[in-house]
C-alpha cells in the first residue's frame, strides 16, 4: 500500500488533478502527500535569488496552502507542504532521496519538440530517474 505520495505542485490544471489523485491515494490507504512546489529563477543572481527567498518563502507558502484547502478543504490533515528553488526534475527526485517517499504523481501538460528543447520536460526527467512508482496525470 502507498504511505507516502510526493505532488510536483504548479497550480496548472494536470496538477490540481494529481494532488486530487494523490489525496484520493491518502484518504483510502491512510497515507499521507507532500506536495512541493518549485520555484525557478530564470534571472538575477546568487544575491537576488536569496533576497526572493528571504522575503516570499513565507507567503508563498501561505498562499499555497490557502490554494490547496480550496481543492481539499481537510489537506491540513493529510499534506506536509514545502516550496523549493531549483530544478522542478532534480528537486523532485532529491526529495524521494530525503523523505520516505514511495510513488511521484505528476500531472503532464503537452508541448510540442521545440517546447520540450527549451523547457525540458519535468515529468520525462522524474520517469527517468525515479526508483519508486511514477504517476503521470494527463
Amino acid at each position: 500500500m502507498l504511505k507516502y505520495s510526493l505532488v510536483g505542485y504548479d497550480g496548472s490544471e494536470t496538477s490540481q488533478r494529481a494532488f486530487r489523485f494523490a489525496l484520493e491515494l491518502a484518504r483510502c490507504g491512510g497515507g499521507r502527500v507532500r506536495v512541493v512546489s518549485v520555484l525557478q529563477v530564470t534571472e538575477g543572481g546568487a544575491d537576488a535569488c536569496a533576497l526572493m527567498m528571504t522575503d516570499s518563502a513565507a507567503q508563498r507558502t501561505q498562499e499555497l496552502l490557502e490554494e490547496l484547502r480550496t481543492i481539499a478543504p481537510d489537506a491540513d490533515q493529510l499534506v506536509d507542504l514545502e516550496i523549493i528553488h531549483g530544478s522542478p526534475g532534480d528537486v523532485l527526485l532529491t526529495q524521494v532521496r530525503q523523505h520516505p517517499i514511495d510513488h511521484i504523481v505528476i500531472g503532464h501538460t503537452a508541448r510540442g519538440t521545440l517546447g520540450r528543447w527549451l523547457l525540458g520536460s519535468v515529468s520525462e526527467d522524474v520517469l527517468a530517474g525515479s526508483h519508486v512508482p511514477v504517476t503521470v496525470i494527463r
